[in-house]
């Protein structure tokens, strides 16, 4: 079971990491904000045994940290 979780684990980040290649044209704070969602939602995930509340908390908690990171005024 544990070979499995790991399998979706990568697998997510694998997607994200592709997934953020189209982001070329979005601005530093949008590809944080992006990163942080992506990050949080495996987290939760794997924190909570791949609860679906744990994950969107997750990606939640996620992508507000990311939007916070490096703000400009």
């Amino acid at each position: 079971m544990k070979t499995i979780k790991q399998l979706i684990v990568t697998a997510s980040l694998a997607t994200v990491a592709l997934g953020l290649t189209g982001c070329a044209g979005m601005s530093q704070q949008d590809k944080n904000t992006a990163i942080g969602a992506g990050a949080g939602a495996v987290v939760g995930g794997v924190l909570t045994g791949g609860s679906p509340v744990g994950t969107v908390g997750g990606a939640a908690v996620g992508g507000v940290i990311g939007n916070q990171v490096n703000k400009t005024n």
